[in-house]
């Protein structure tokens, strides 16, 4: 009698398992396509925020609710102009300006303004006291609706929409993302270990005022 009542808990474990092994896929499944994803950075685009070879976190539920906003960092479908991938390709950028957004560059102390309001960088790569300008040259553009003017953090080695501004023959449409084109975005680095750190929206973000 002993032996039957302890091969049964056993039989029935290994006839379940293949379920919640099922089950378990199905989720990590449903959360990676839904909630959560975790990218890799392969590029300097974004240094010294991201450096390569860093993994972070995408929340890809957060725009579903709302729109992105400035100083937030996003990954995004890059369109094919970007990228040069028919295939597709992400990428991740910081958010600047939001639909309806006049961006310029730049004041008298060398700083992007936003409708009006300086804004300052301090997250703009650097080396050995060498702080990359917030632009190569200057510009005067209107963010249309339902559009970002993204630009990464490494503003010499960033393709981004300054950059695109540039080589469409300053057309704003090819120069922007859609919002609809973001997958969600990116608020922690999880990886390596002594990187580990969340990506908040820098304070300078919240003088900007609305358009």
């Amino acid at each position: 009698m002993i032996d039957e009542q302890t091969d049964k808990p056993r039989h029935s474990f290994w006839k379940e398992l293949p379920i919640l092994l099922g089950v378990a896929i199905l989720v990590a499944v449903l959360v990676r396509a839904f909630v959560l994803q975790t990218f890799f950075i392969p590029s300097p685009s974004m240094e010294n925020t991201l450096k390569i070879d860093d993994r972070v976190l995408v929340n890809k539920l957060v725009y579903h609710t709302r729109s992105p906003h400035r100083g937030e960092v996003i990954v995004f479908k890059a369109p094919m102009e970007w990228s040069g991938n028919p295939a597709g390709e992400d990428f991740i950028k910081r958010v600047i300006g939001v639909g309806g957004d006049r961006v310029v560059c730049c004041d008298d102390q060398d700083r992007l303004l936003i409708n009006g309001t300086p804004l300052d960088e301090p997250y703009i790569f650097s080396v050995d006291g060498q702080r990359d300008k917030p632009a190569d040259q200057e510009f005067d553009v209107r963010v249309p609706e339902g559009r970002l003017w993204v630009m990464g953090d490494h503003r010499s080695a960033s393709g981004d929409s300054l950059e695109h501004y540039q080589q469409s023959g300053q057309n704003i449409e090819a120069a922007t993302i859609p919002e609809d084109d973001v997958v969600g975005r990116a608020f922690t680095i999880f990886w390596p270990f002594d990187r580990a750190r969340i990506l908040t929206v820098p304070d300078e973000f919240e003088a900007i005022p609305s358009s």
